[in-house]
Formats: C-alpha cells, structure tokens, sequence
C-alpha cells in the first residue's frame, strides 16, 4: 500500500500519513470473488463434514477415578464393537465426553451398560453419568434452525446499519459477513474438518467481531464525510480506514492471541471452535475493508449521504 501526504487544503495536519487502501480495491474485489466462489463450490461438492449434533448419534458424559488419554478410551471402545467414536476431555484429564453415530449393534435400552463394560481400564474405574441419543430427525431440524439463525442475524444486521448509518454501507457490511461465513464454511468444507454446535458458535462469534469493524470502519467515515470539506469520497474513505487502522491491529491481534491459546491449550473440546475463529479473524478484518467499504464506495457514496435534509414545515405562499 502507499502513503501520501495529506492536502493542507483540508484543514488537517501537513505530516499526516494516509494509507491508500482502496489502490488495490478491484484486485481485492477479484480475489473475493474468487474465493467465495470456490468455497460455494467445495460446500456443494463436498459438503460440510457434519458432528453428530446435526446427523444424529450417541453422547455419553464419562468420569474416571484417575487421569486418562483419550487415545486408551477409544481404543477400548473400538474393541468392544463401538464404531467411529470420538473421545474429548471435559475441563480435567478424568471428566470426558464420547459422541458416535448410533450403533445399529447395540439396543437403546442396553446402550448405557454396554458403554460401561466397554469403558473399564485397569486399574481405573469408569462412571457413565449420562447417555444421550440424538434422532437424525432431530439433528435435521437443529441444522435447518442453525441456518435460519445465521440469516436472521444477517437480517437484522442490515435492518441496524442501515438506520444507524446508511444503506449502502448496509449492504456493504452484510455483504462482507456473507462473504466471511461463506469463505470460512468454504474451508471446512475443503479440508472436511468436523462441523459441529461449537462451530457454529464461532460463526456467530465471526460474524459480530466482522460487524463489530464494519460499524467502527461506518462511523469514522461519517464522521469525516461531515467534518472534512474539499476531499473526493476515496480520500475520505483512505482517511478513515487509517484513522481506525491502529484499533482493527490492537483488536484482531488480541483476539488472535485468545484464539491461539484455545487451540493450543484449550483442549479437544475448543480445538475446533479456535480454528474458526483463528479463519474468522483474518477473513473478518479484510472483508470490513475491501467488501464492506470498497462496495458503499464503488455505489456512489458521498457527502449527501450523511446529511440530515430538513423538510420545512410549510411552503410560504403570497398573499394577494
């Protein structure tokens, strides 16, 4: 990106450094483009690789007397019979939780009692304190309202932003959180990483840290649209991301360091959560820039946008 100085003619200091953000807007643009559709093309082909929580399947809460590797919980079950379980620690090494699809092998009603037998290491006794059977039907219905979750936020999102600022920047701004959701679920997709509940929630948390900038990022700019006389619309969009460049670094790079340290210290029970927000993160502060601003900007924003126009009372006529 380049720097220039900033006009006097404006009224601000001569020293001021504006980055030109918008030089690369059109690659950008090509790029989002790009990306978006082959992430559309990997969710079609490929599909999400969907948990259990949204096919259907068995969930048992486990508790050992001592610490235990997940790695021994599922090959104790695989031994037993059990097909394709997957075993994360809940808070300590001794608190755990299996999901596996249902097991055409063993009865509801002995599926309690088998998974206590199947679960017994030596010297180390195991409790099953709750088993879970989630329907497919039940796993359906709860895919379909995560969908309709996410487009009723996106709803009134652009419902909020729209009479908080302006309708262009609206769109824009619900345009770069389709296009976060979508990249994101894109990568899932193409890589068939799990896709379950606490993924979901990190799309949600996505999609309100992306809006978080883009609301940021629409108050500078009108702030300075009102403020800044004898600029073109591109300079006062460069002056604004500038102006809020340092905020969007300090809050993404402490994010990024919160997600960091789920992924790596958070255990199985986070690791997939902080990986989509780890995407989210780089995905959310660019498209606050080059989807959300750039698109307001390519439709035409300008000063008039931002400006209360007040209708007088009543027309004054001439008395004859």
């Amino acid at each position: 990106m380049t720097e220039v100085t900033q006009p006097k003619k404006y009224g601000r200091p001569d020293d001021e450094r504006i980055i030109n953000f918008m030089k690369i807007a059109k690659p950008a643009a090509i790029i989002s483009i790009i990306l978006t559709i082959a992430s559309l093309f990997f969710i079609t082909t490929k599909g999400l690789n969907l948990g259990l929580d949204f096919t259907g399947g068995i969930s048992a809460e486990l508790n050992y007397s001592k610490p235990v590797k997940s790695a021994e919980v599922v090959a104790a079950l695989d031994k037993a019979g059990f097909h394709d379980p997957v075993v994360q620690t809940i808070g300590t090494n001794r608190d755990l939780i299996v999901r596996m699809p249902a097991q055409d092998d063993v009865k509801v009603d002995d599926l309690s009692n088998a998974i206590t037998k199947a679960i017994q290491l030596p010297d180390n006794t195991a409790i099953v304190h709750k088993v879970d059977v989630v329907g497919g039907q039940v796993g359906n219905e709860l895919y379909i309202r995560s969908a309709g979750a996410v487009a009723l936020a996106m709803l009134l999102m652009l419902v909020y932003v729209t009479i908080r600022f302006e309708f262009k920047l609206a769109v824009g701004a619900v345009l770069s959180l389709l296009h976060d959701v979508i990249v994101t679920l894109g990568i899932f997709a193409m890589m068939q990483w799990p896709f379950d509940l606490t993924v979901l929630a990190a799309v949600l948390a996505l999609i309100g840290f992306s809006l978080n900038d883009n609301i940021v990022v629409s108050d500078r700019i009108r702030e300075n649209f009102r403020k800044i006389r004898g600029a073109t619309p591109l300079e006062i969009v460069n002056i604004a991301l500038t102006e809020t460049l340092k905020r969007t670094f300090h809050t993404s790079m402490t994010l990024l360091l919160v997600v960091l340290a789920m992924m790596f210290l958070g255990g199985d029970g986070l690791h997939w959560f902080s990986v989509a927000m780890f995407v989210g993160v780089f995905v959310g502060t660019y498209s606050s820039i080059y989807i959300g601003t750039a698109f307001a900007l390519w439709r035409g924003l300008n000063r008039q946008d931002f400006i209360v126009q007040v209708k007088p009372e009543f027309d004054e006529q001439e008395i004859p």
